[in-house]
């Protein structure tokens, strides 16, 4: 699925499902609580935190997927294609950072 399918199918979704979007500042504090979740699962299960007992079920997969609704439905509700502008961003990052990590001897 492209990013413009995932857009569709999230527009689709809040029609059927969803009544109308959230607005952005809801969005935007919904996005933020969702990064929180990917955060904690993170740090608790490759940081140096220790797991609870209640978060070892939870799924990053699910919690990252999590973000990317949000992204979509901030995305379509201010009438950003997200496929070009990623497009475009890959392209920058490209011809930016083509030898950048390469050269950098703290990656080596």
């Amino acid at each position: 699925m492209n990013i413009q399918n995932a857009q569709k199918e999230v527009d689709n979704w809040i029609k059927e499902h969803g009544v109308r979007y959230f607005n952005e500042l809801t969005n935007m504090a919904q996005l933020t609580e969702e990064v929180g979740e990917v955060a904690r699962i993170i740090a608790r299960r490759y940081g140096e935190q220790s797991e609870k007992e209640s978060d070892k079920d939870k799924d990053l997969g699910e919690e990252l997927a999590d973000v990317m609704f949000v992204v979509l439905c901030l995305a379509n509700q201010t009438g950003v294609d997200l496929q070009k502008a990623f497009d475009k961003r890959m392209y920058k990052k490209g011809k930016r950072d083509h030898d950048r990590h390469h050269n950098n001897d703290k990656l080596k």
